[in-house]
């Protein structure tokens, strides 16, 4: 018998179907969701309105949040279009517990800008509430252009709010990042969002995820990426390696053995026995990383740590140094968001 969220994900109804993808309705008590992590993450609150993502990125982790509604097939997650029921008003009520200098994340499991956003405005309904409030702070990550439809509405949040929009580039390269996110923009696309967004005010910064060892973490793959986002006057860039859970395993290693059979092996070595590159890999991407950096300009407003989602925030977890911030970014957690989704982490360094 099914209960909880699978359950609400089969009372929803068909809002659409099409030959590739079928969107649904998902009844939701609430929007905004508290971390469950605590003060172990760099955000204090998730925002997902969609559940699902029509990207299709080869190496995304977030496919085995579609488990928890009961659909097993790592293809779910691209096909299977939830839109979460938004309520204005609701949403506002929702906004009174957020607390001053807490971190609002959207885009933690699903991106806010895929192609569904077109049609139910969700995204854009949610900002259009937090247009009338003040003293907020909410970074948005995504990897699609369409974010700078919103380049308006988010400078006018940011008058009296703290806004940044995190732009996902893995590659520079169309035909790469064809192959490996088929169904999301361009990369050019994105940068030139970016590029949008800076010239209207608002906070923008690229980071390049995942980074896929032998296959975009080369100097020069990284350099395009970095010099791409300084001209479209990004403030930051960071990276993260590849993080290979095994609902993401069974859609990644097929076409890597398909287009890069080279590395076949020692990916199967490495992430057989973890999702994540430990040691070396990732002390060299740090080292590249902090390197263009320097070269581009892309600090941000401060030093920032190039350690998992530590990233995406401008702000190191509360209550924690430097030292523990390293840590804590890849330690297991999950990130509840309430209706069953949760993003995970584990340990990478230390």
């Amino acid at each position: 018998m099914l209960i909880g969220i699978a359950k609400q994900a089969r009372q929803g109804a068909v809002l659409e179907e099409k030959a590739r993808v079928e969107y649904r309705e998902l009844p939701t008590r609430r929007l905004l969701n508290r971390c469950a992590a605590g003060s172990l993450m760099p955000f204090d609150w998730t925002l997902n309105p969609y559940r699902g993502c029509e990207f299709g990125c080869k190496y995304c982790y977030a496919r085995y949040t579609h488990e928890f509604m009961e659909y097993r097939d790592p293809a779910d997650f691209e096909r299977l279009i939830f839109a979460k029921g938004f309520d204005a008003a609701g949403f506002a009520r929702e906004l009174k517990a957020v607390k001053p200098g807490e971190w609002m994340a959207m885009g933690t499991a699903t991106d806010a800008y895929q192609p569904a956003e077109r049609r139910y405005g969700i995204t854009r309904a949610v900002l259009e509430v937090l247009a009338w409030k003040q003293g907020y702070q909410l970074a948005i990550t995504t990897k699609s252009d369409l974010v700078a439809r919103d380049a308006g509405l988010l400078a006018r949040i940011a008058q009296r709010n703290r806004v940044r929009v995190n732009m996902t580039v893995t590659t520079m390269d169309a035909a790469l990042a064809r192959l490996m996110e088929p169904m999301a923009p361009r990369p050019d696309l994105r940068t030139a969002a970016i590029r949008k967004l800076a010239d209207a005010g608002v906070e923008t910064a690229v980071f390049t995820s995942p980074v896929m060892p032998g296959i975009n973490d080369s100097e020069e793959s990284l350099e395009a990426v970095a010099k791409a986002a300084a001209e479209a006057g990004a403030r930051s860039f960071g990276a993260q390696l590849l993080f290979l859970k095994e609902c993401a395993r069974v859609v990644f290693l097929p076409v890597l053995a398909e287009k890069y059979p080279h590395l076949s092996k020692a990916y199967s070595a490495v992430y057989g026995r973890s999702g994540y590159v430990r040691g070396e890999q990732a002390g060299r991407l740090k080292e590249r990383v902090e390197g263009l950096r320097e070269r581009y300009g892309l600090r941000g407003t401060k030093a920032e740590a190039v350690w998992g989602q530590l990233e995406l925030f401008p702000r190191q977890p509360s209550g924690l140094d430097a030292e523990a911030g390293r840590r804590v970014a890849g330690r297991a957690v999950g990130l509840g968001d309430g209706d069953g989704v949760a993003v995970a982490y584990r340990e990478v360094v230390g």
